[in-house]
């Protein structure tokens, strides 16, 4: 039987605001007095973005951890945020710019965004949902496609799939450039399209340069209220935002290995697992096996797209 899914931590200085799937937010303190330790006290204008080492599969929150990951998840988002000629969030990232020891490597101190309730997908590879659809109607959100395409074929150029968000544990939902249009407004739309396949194309020639596909990616974005500048926010192309396939192995027509949760989710798709997916019960506890083979996954991502060793 699953234990219980861990709590966010308890951080002086911060008050806990909302939980996701993986990540907790804070903001400062109301009776939290700015020192060298909480230099963001008593502003309003800030959040921690604190990512836990929890993982989610099929809707659900496990129970079990996979260690580090909220670490590499982080690791890997400031990485690529220095990568990319799109303003950002992030404010401040290790214990001498103000964030939490408690939390030093898994948090970011952040501007406070009015966020677009819009995911940002591009994909420039067919597969996922996307695949699910153009076996319906050769379309993907609305988008025609041509004929004969594979699960892997490579879209040229990427398309732009926006989705709109849901509650925790509810599936987002794919929705037409249209119906974007109706939700934001059309010249915020075609800046969150533009910016989006930006992202993507940038990204897809650094991770190629490294024997990665990048499949395709979700991006959020919001509006830093001072200045009304669309600003990237939340995490960026990391395993849980994106789908990275290994190069070398790219083979249309299969489904291929990606660097993410999958041995998760196979693990939890087995009839060793003895869960139905189905039902309302929890997940059960994973296998030591399967949380070492993911963390390592993660790890290998993070090393191969940085260049750089994990500690």
């Amino acid at each position: 039987m699953a234990s219980a899914i861990p709590a966010a931590p308890v951080l002086p200085g911060w008050t806990h605001i909302y939980s996701g799937k993986v990540r907790d937010l804070y903001e400062p303190a109301a009776t939290a007095v700015a020192s060298a330790a909480t230099p963001f006290a008593g502003r309003s204008d800030v959040v921690l973005v604190v990512a836990s080492d929890r993982i989610s599969a099929f809707d659900h929150i496990l129970a079990t951890e996979i260690p580090d990951k909220g670490r590499i998840l982080t690791g890997l988002s400031l990485w690529w945020f220095a990568q990319l000629d799109v303003p950002n969030h992030v404010i401040a990232a290790t214990v001498e710019t103000g964030v939490p020891e408690e939390v030093a490597g898994r948090a970011m101190v952040c501007k406070r965004l009015e966020m677009f309730p819009i995911e940002c997908i591009s994909r420039g590879y067919l597969t996922g949902t996307g695949l699910i659809e153009y076996r319906q109607s050769q379309t993907v959100c609305t988008l025609p496609l041509p004929a004969g395409l594979v699960d892997g074929s490579r879209l040229v150029p990427a398309i732009f799939t926006p989705s709109a968000k849901a509650e925790v544990g509810e599936h987002d939902e794919n929705i037409s450039f249209e119906t974007m249009v109706e939700t934001v407004g059309a010249d915020d739309a075609e800046a969150l399209r533009s910016l989006t396949l930006e992202i993507y194309t940038r990204a897809e020639e650094i991770a190629r340069e490294r024997g990665i596909i990048l499949a395709d990616t979700k991006v959020e974005f919001g509006t830093d209220p001072a200045d009304g500048v669309i600003t990237l926010g939340d995490e960026v192309l990391t395993p849980d935002s994106s789908r990275f396939w290994d190069a070398a192995l790219w083979a249309p027509g299969q489904a291929q290995p990606s660097f993410d949760k999958q041995y998760v989710r196979d693990w939890l798709s087995s009839e060793e697992s003895g869960w139905d997916k189905a039902s309302d019960t929890p997940p059960p506890t994973l296998p030591a096996d399967v949380v070492e083979r993911t963390r390592a996954r993660y790890v290998e991502a993070y090393e191969r797209l940085t260049g750089e060793t994990f500690i």
